[in-house]
């Protein structure tokens, strides 16, 4: 395909550059924020060389060209809207004003689904890395390839849990950058939140932590290590008050008293309320969660692996993230992540499916990377370029993904990280031999629901 021509071709179909108020791109998909989405010759785009399909989704309308094409795209479409940077300081601000915009056009919920996505995302590397050793270490001590008494067994398991010990500074960094306040004072408050003179939780079932005496109040000297609502919480309050006390100090002294200010009043808030709330909070979600997963069993992988696809269609998925980390300290794995796994695959078999039955070229063109994609753990091309565009193979998906999502469950399959689905998800997978049978499930669930269900063939 010509890059350029496409690009030229694509700004008057969006309705020219003035309907285009920013641009920026992922892996696989233009981000737009339009001024008015009815501009948009939908039909006119999707038949564009090289798209594989768009929609429009949490305040942005998404072009699809998939992995290796977009950035080449785009590089010729940035200057046509005037979204190209130069330096990588501006391409920082741009993305910024592409959150704001974006953000603009949300309703509350997903802004709130959008801003737990945007603290965790970045995260999401050091907690898979930690989940791999883990999986890595669960098979040296099943298989007793290594002596957990030797000095290399005892490095790995160090390497392994740091990610979860400090996680409440990771989050803290990551959250403050999010809410507007200075990531290392996020930084700085999870530190207090893990500090060595509070006992440290991880990997303890029935330590008695000490009692401070603080002014009367007896205060729990326990850590937040693992923790992800009580450092969540607590940086909000941290940027909220930084923010206040930068209105009332005097600029020449506002580099010395706002940085102490806030660390010190959301220290004591951190220990003394929020803490303690937010682990209140954390353990009282898992423990529900706990409680439909043990009694609803298979029943609740059916539910939600047949509806997970549909979540993602509303942008919700994203605040699954937070929850999915806590279980990950509350219960020692993830078993979410194998039901949404489930349903992601089952969109690669359903669109598998479609591309075999098709005789549209462009959709064949489109279907067979789309699967591969979807397989590997990226849907948007599969759910948006072929299933939801042909519509019961969405529900061909939907199917095989509750099959597939029951089958992990009656397994109790459960992941060691967040946010690997599909194929890559055997790195971080406790049992990968009912993983991979759940995978089978799914896809052959979806691609035999979608031969049945048929579809209505496009005419060109």
């Amino acid at each position: 395909m010509n890059h350029k021509e496409v690009a030229e071709q694509l700004v008057p179909l969006l309705g020219g550059k003035e309907n285009i108020v920013s641009a920026t791109h992922c892996a696989t998909r233009l981000r737009l924020v339009m001024d008015d989405e009815s501009k948009i010759d939908k039909s006119a785009v999707e038949e564009l060389d090289g798209v594989k399909g768009a929609f429009s989704s949490s305040g942005q309308y998404q072009v699809i060209f998939g992995t290796g094409t977009v950035n080449k795209v785009f590089a010729h479409f940035g200057p046509l809207v005037g979204a190209s940077m130069g330096e990588e300081e501006e391409k920082k601000d741009a993305s910024v004003s592409h959150k704001d915009a974006a953000k603009s056009k949300m309703n509350p919920f997903a802004r709130f689904a959008r801003t737990l996505s945007n603290i965790f995302v970045p995260i999401i590397p050091a907690i898979v890395a930690a989940g791999m050793l883990m999986g890595l270490l669960g098979l040296m001590r099943t298989y007793e390839w290594m002596d957990p008494a030797s000095g290399l067994f005892v490095m790995l398991d160090m390497f392994s849990s740091a990610s979860f010990i400090i996680l409440p500074i990771l989050i803290g960094f990551s959250a403050a950058r999010e809410f507007g306040g200075n990531t290392y004072l996020g930084a700085v408050i999870g530190g207090i939140m893990t500090h060595p003179a509070l006992l440290n939780p991880w990997g303890l079932s029935d330590a008695q932590p000490e009692t401070l005496d603080f002014f009367g109040f007896g205060v729990e000297m326990l850590g937040y290590q693992g923790t992800v609502i009580p450092v969540l919480l607590t940086v909000y309050v941290m940027s909220w008050l930084e923010k206040n006390f930068r209105k009332i100090v005097p600029n020449a002294v506002d580099l010395l008293l706002t940085p102490f200010l806030t660390v010190i009043f959301t220290g004591f808030v951190a220990l003394l309320v929020v803490g303690p709330l937010g682990r209140a909070l954390g353990n009282g979600l898992t423990t529900a969660l706990d409680v439909v997963y043990e009694t609803a069993g298979p029943i609740a992988g059916l539910i939600f692996g047949g509806l997970y696809s549909t979540i993602v269609l509303t942008g919700v998925h994203h605040s699954f993230h937070a929850i999915e980390a806590e279980l990950l300290n509350n219960v020692g794995g993830n078993y979410l992540l194998p039901i949404w796994a489930m349903a992601n695959i089952a969109q690669g078999g359903a669109t598998l499916a479609v591309f075999f039955k098709t005789r549209n070229k462009k959709t064949k063109e489109i279907a067979l990377p789309a699967a591969i994609s979807a397989f590997l753990g990226i849907t948007e091309p599969a759910i948006f370029g072929v299933n939801l565009k042909h519509r019961r193979p969405f529900i061909g998906a939907a199917i095989g993904g509750a099959l597939g999502g029951a089958y992990v469950v009656f397994t109790k399959v459960m992941a060691n990280g967040i946010g690997l689905t599909g194929i890559p998800m055997f790195a971080i997978a406790q049992d990968p031999i009912n993983y991979g049978i759940g995978c089978l499930i799914a896809v052959g669930g979806a691609v035999i629901a979608t031969l049945l269900l048929g579809w209505k063939e496009e005419a060109k």
